[in-house]
């Protein structure tokens, strides 16, 4: 299992990626893109260090995705200059799926720590609601 800060890293790489760095082509952590990328070292780096880096990486994307229209989300993200095959709605899609899959870890942790009255966990919603773009 995780430790609840390294998913905070995880996310923030998450949205460093997706929206910093293919979405407007700049990547200001990359220490953040080289700890927590999917399948890298676990570690247990302090709370404060990837909340600091969560929240500006959050900061700096959100008037980009504020600006995103229908035709937007419909278009093929750009990875260096080259379109994916994934639009930049199916990776709002994947970030927020991302969230509730790692929010759960965390209730999870917080379980065995004795934690109770914890919020249910969103489940697996790919199948029931896929973006459309309608």
């Amino acid at each position: 299992m995780n430790s609840l800060s390294w998913n905070v890293g995880h996310l923030a790489w998450q949205e460093q990626r997706y929206f910093l760095g293919f979405g407007m082509d700049v990547q200001p952590y990359p220490d953040i893109a080289a700890e927590f990328t999917t399948g890298g070292p676990a570690s247990t780096p302090t709370l404060a260090r990837v909340l600091k880096a969560w929240r500006a990486i959050t900061s700096a994307a959100d008037p980009w995705l504020d600006g995103l229209t229908t035709a937007d989300l419909l278009a093929n993200a750009v990875d260096k200059s080259k379109p994916i095959p994934y639009t930049y709605g199916n990776l709002l899609q994947r970030v927020v799926y991302h969230y509730w899959y790692h929010a759960g870890e965390n209730m999870a942790i917080r379980q065995q720590l004795g934690h109770t009255a914890l919020p249910q966990f969103v489940g697996n919603i790919d199948d029931k609601a896929p973006f459309t773009g309608r």
